[in-house]
């Protein structure tokens, strides 16, 4: 990665100094078929760029990552490659006021996901390629000039293989073996995007007449590789995109700017999708192969969702740079959420938010790397980590917040004026405070300082005192913050009131919305309440906070968490005790007792797969070692118990399948997996179908269960690319040094495997019940993680240094470890040393609560 980096500084001085009026890219992508039986690594991008500098006679550079360079040309004049060129950057010196640079190169093919990415399908041979640029990869591509606030229109000329289909952001046709595309709307360069290959395409369309009588159509397609065109649901995507675009045109009075409305499903993607404006693309794994339970189906709805909010904030409207990145995926983590309540059949996605979105934004604001919403974003690698769970969940929850705060009304008011008055621009964090003003008629300096500018999450505790009959005579809400981030923030919420009914339901019988900015602030319309069994301090979640709860209302849900009716509530009390957890402020085994006891209740398929990864990872990390054997026995009990308890052929049923496959260990579980895949043994209504069988395998092959003939056997009845990687992971999780060796080389050492495989071997090798199979490997870690870092691609880099660091080895030598490397690589690079402290810090929570754990060893678990 070395000269790949791109300051802030530089960028700022290049913008100042240059405006682009256009790009066309030639690309020649015939070599992709690999003729002559090799695999290709090149092929040909000749690009031309016409911009004006307002300093005749300036230097500056454009950017390009390329084996080679065949010709440079400036204004006429060719240029030597070998001096200009230096494999990241073209130095451009004595620019014109009008200047066009021509620039023919070999660009590579990529095996990462960077750039763009060739992927050979294993089950018929058939090449695909796709682009993913996010945040800079388009110059692995063509040259540009690489920062998001250099707009232009561009346009694309694309030569392919005979017989395939070639996609790009504008429409496009073929005359004489030449793919050529409508010019863009000005964009920036890591929106652009080329799709070609002989993929499965469906279309459609989209109408909508507006009240002045201007009727827009929108040509709407998808796309998948065609091994998964048997599994493609084409017509729900179609439904949920009509359903959107609805819903956005409504909202936001400014129709879709980019023509026509492709989206491709690729393989081997990192992301979970990217908003290039007409051609958006998803990872492949939205193409369900197998059942899934409907909030698989939710999510899917929410991300085409969050991608076509994008269209408006981002391609639209584009941060400067990647400092403000939140007003681009923030308002898209809100707005798919929103939309998808109000759009879709998924009527409860503001649950999944509070339960599964919002967990991952409390998790990232408590490590050492947590930011501002608004970040100091110093390079691209900086922008590169901070696609992170403050950057989306947090600045969601941020503006979920500043809902409540502005009103519904004034928001979306503000979000029109911001598209019309800087449509196709670029803009600041003090642009959008300008609107929300205008439209709430508030001061939004204090609010952005507190929510946007400051770092850490806030806890809200509620303090009851009753009178001598039992009523309220107070109620206040305590609101903390952490000593580093020591910030009081000004939260909107409501609070709750909730008591057990003679029918033994916990239901709400009061409700107060109120300000709280203090360290304690009293709710006084709650006084002579009656005493509640529970206060909910974050009823309806309005804000982004940490809930805790007073003693008795603690008291409550550990006897009757289930009996909560409202489900937004319960995920509320889930997703708190979860924290609390977290926090080592509830042992382990008590929450794994509280999953075991009332999430065979859980109505929300959603949440109780959340709860599933919750009480596996509690075991995992959080339980005292002692004490694992016995809480894993208990949870594969507790999950067979559910599986045979559910409503055969139903969802919940699919969902203790799957979380008893996770936790099986012992021999009469590994058994009745083997007879579930044999067929020699069935649960009623339990189809186990490809996926679920990969779901099986892995356990079995984990335990010794299944050797390598046995995964062979299973990809030979499932030999396709999903398959593969199913079985990738199957084989790394095998208990044997030889197999921990081989994965270690062929990810560490080598740079064979696709981003894909790389991903699946780490995920196979980490076994939690082969903790002294991997310690060999915790000294290895560190003495590799630099070199690593260096010499492969920032994705390969990021999925090495966070996949393969020794969390299972949680003692703590290995904090002393990396402490120690920590100390002595001050000057590794930053992101890389993020990357270390963001594990470090999960390995030291995950000891605090491991000591929580051991510390209840005298008390019975709940289960």
């Amino acid at each position: 990665m070395p000269g790949e980096n791109l300051s802030r500084d530089e960028a700022r001085e290049r913008a100042a100094l240059l405006s682009v009026d256009g790009y066309d890219v030639s690309l020649d992508l015939r070599s992709a078929v690999g003729e002559g039986g090799g695999e290709p690594r090149t092929f040909r991008s000749v690009t031309t760029i016409r911009f004006r500098c307002n300093e005749p006679g300036a230097s500056t550079f454009a950017d390009l990552i390329a084996p080679s360079v065949t010709a440079v040309s400036l204004n006429g004049r060719d240029l030597d490659p070998g001096e200009v060129f230096d494999g990241a950057r073209i130095a451009l010196e004595d620019l014109a006021a009008e200047n066009e640079l021509v620039v023919d190169a070999q660009c590579a093919y990529s095996r990462t996901g960077e750039g763009l990415h060739r992927f050979v399908d294993p089950e018929d041979g058939e090449v695909y390629l796709y682009t993913q640029y996010e945040p800079a990869d388009a110059r692995r591509v063509f040259a540009n000039f690489e920062q998001p606030d250099l707009k232009a229109p561009y346009r694309f000329e694309v030569r392919a293989p005979e017989g395939w289909t070639v996609w790009s952001n504008g429409a496009g046709e073929p005359a004489d073996g030449v793919w050529r595309f409508a010019e863009t709307k000005p964009i920036s360069t890591y929106i652009t995007c080329v799709v070609a290959g002989p993929y499965h395409y469906v279309t459609d369309s989209y109408t909508r007449t507006f009240e002045d009588g201007t009727k827009l159509e929108i040509p709407l397609g998808a796309m998948c590789r065609k091994g998964l065109a048997p599994h493609f649901d084409a017509e729900d995507v179609f439904l949920v995109t009509k359903q959107g675009l609805d819903f956005f045109h409504e909202h936001f009075d400014h129709p879709y700017p980019f023509g026509k409305y492709d989206q491709a499903f690729v393989p081997e993607y990192n992301l979970g999708a990217m908003e290039n404006p007409g051609l958006v693309t998803f990872r492949e794994e939205y193409i369900f192969r197998g059942k899934v339970t409907q909030a698989s189906y939710e999510a899917r709805a929410n991300v085409i969702l969050h991608e076509m909010a994008h269209m408006w904030f981002g391609d639209l409207v584009t941060m400067e740079w990647w400092d403000d990145l939140w007003l681009k995926e923030s308002f898209a983590d809100f707005m798919g959420t929103f939309a998808n309540v109000g759009a879709t059949r998924f009527k409860d996605a503001w649950i999944t938010f509070a339960n599964r979105r919002k967990a991952w934004a409390y998790r990232a604001d408590q490590l050492p790397s947590t930011h501002p919403v608004t970040a100091d974003i110093r390079d691209l690698e900086d922008a590169k980590l901070n696609f992170d769970g403050i950057t989306y969940a947090k600045g969601a929850s941020v503006l979920k917040q500043l809902v409540a705060y502005v009103g519904q009304d004034a928001f979306l008011e503000g979000a029109r004026r911001y598209f019309k008055r800087h449509a196709y621009g670029n803009t600041r964090l003090g642009d959008l405070l300008s609107v929300l003003g205008e439209t709430s008629g508030r001061d939004m300096s204090a609010w952005a300082r507190s929510w946007l500018q400051t770092a850490g999450v806030n806890s809200l505790t509620p303090q009851v005192l009753l009178d001598a009959g039992g009523r309220v005579a107070e109620l206040a809400v305590v609101q903390e913050a952490p000593q580093a981030h020591p910030e009081l923030r000004p939260h909107r919420i409501a609070v709750g009131l909730y008591r057990r009914t003679p029918e033994g339901a916990l239901e709400r019988y009061a409700r107060v919305e109120t300000d709280v900015h203090e360290p304690r602030t009293v709710v006084a319309d709650l006084a002579g309440a009656e005493a509640p069994d529970l206060v909910l301090v974050n009823d309806d979640d309005l804000t982004y906070c940490k809930t805790r709860f007073d003693d008795t209302s603690l008291a409550t849900l550990k006897e009757h968490l289930g009996a909560l009716t409202d489900p937004l509530a319960r995920a509320l009390c889930w997703s708190a005790l979860w924290n609390m957890t977290r926090d080592a402020l509830l042992p382990a085994r008590d929450f794994i007792g509280l999953v075991l006891r009332f999430a065979g209740r859980e109505s929300d398929i959603g949440v109780l797969q959340m709860l599933h990864a919750w009480a596996n990872s509690a075991l995992v990390h959080y339980a005292a070692p002692e004490w694992r054997a016995a809480g894993g026995d208990l949870l594969a009990e507790g999950a067979l118990r559910e599986l045979r308890a559910a409503a055969p052929g139903g969802e919940q049923q699919l969902a203790w399948a799957r979380f008893y496959a996770t936790v099986a260990s012992a021999e009469p579980d590994l058994k009745l997996l083997k007879d579930l895949l044999d067929g020699t043994m069935q649960i009623e209504g339990l189809q186990v179908d490809q996926e679920l069988r990969w779901a099986f395998l892995e356990p079995l092959a984990a335990h010794g269960a299944a050797d390598e003939s046995a995964l062979a056997a299973e990809l030979a009845r499932d030999d396709t690319a999903s398959g593969k990687r199913h079985q990738v992971r199957c084989l790394a999780a095998r208990p044997s040094a030889a197999v921990k060796a081989q994965a270690w080389a062929q990810v560490v050492e080598s740079d064979t495997l696709s981003n894909a495989l790389v991903e699946a071997t780490i995920a196979g090798f980490g076994q939690p019940s082969q903790r002294e199979l991997t310690a060999p490997y915790a000294p290895l870690y560190f003495a590799a993680i630099e070199r690593v870092w260096r010499e492969r691609s920032i994705q390969i880099g990021m999925d090495v240094v966070r996949g393969l660091f020794p969390a299972l080895q949680d003692r703590a030598e290995t904090l002393q470890a990396t402490d120690a490397w920590l100390r002595e690589h001050a000057d590794a690079a930053p992101a890389l040393r993020r990357l270390v402290l963001e594990a470090r810090d999960d390995l030291a929570r995950a000891l605090r609560a491991q000591a929580c754990d051991a510390s209840a060893a005298g008390h019975r678990p709940l289960a």
